[in-house]
């Protein structure tokens, strides 16, 4: 504070001694207007210039200037520091992330390879079922047709020996008569008391 009082009276001399010098140079009649005869313009603007600045300095003016370049500084350095924070953090997901995409990658990689294995299991799988199917069809297939062939034999022998009976019975009927049915059943009956 001393300091800018000390600045400003230099300031009031100085200003004195140019008004001075401009007098004796050019005399009086282009001397300055002077108040309380020895107050010049120039002290006047050393004055309030004075006065200005004492007022700064009493309502502390640089203080809340520096206090508020202080505030703002402080800020920005926190902005920043969360800027730099949030960059880590942006960096440290996208690592994160390439990380989990190499990792689906191969997963999906191996995924495929599974499927293939499988896939080609389940085609061999099939094929064996497929020849196993078919030679149990061919079985199936050549039983039923013994099946039916023994059935047809068979029922062509019922029938022949239906019809050989029925012949048979025929041919009885018209050559054999009571009497030699008489002797047939004795002779039946005799073989078997033996």
């Amino acid at each position: 504070m001393a300091d800018l009082f000390s600045l400003a009276a230099a300031a009031a001399h100085a200003a004195a001694n140019v008004a001075a010098e401009h007098v004796a140079e050019h005399g009086a009649e282009h001397a300055e207007p002077m108040a309380f005869g020895f107050i010049t313009p120039g002290m006047w603007v050393a004055l309030s210039m004075t006065a200005f600045l004492a007022i700064v300095v009493w309502k502390k003016v640089p203080g809340a200037i520096a206090a508020g370049l202080d505030g703002r500084i402080a800020a920005i350095r926190e902005q920043l520091d969360a800027a730099k924070a949030l960059r880590a953090e942006a960096e440290a997901l996208r690592a994160e992330y390439a990380k989990k995409i190499a990792g689906a990658e191969a997963d999906a990689a191996a995924m495929v390879e599974h499927a293939r294995h499988e896939a080609q299991a389940i085609i061999a799988k099939a094929e064996t079922d497929t020849t196993a199917m078919i030679a149990r069809r061919e079985k199936m297939a050549t039983d039923k047709i013994a099946a039916a062939e023994r059935a047809a034999i068979d029922d062509l022998r019922a029938r022949a020996a239906s019809a050989a009976a029925t012949a048979a019975g025929r041919l009885i009927a018209q050559h054999h008569g009571a009497g030699a049915d008489k002797a047939l059943v004795d002779s039946a009956i005799a073989g078997l008391a033996n």
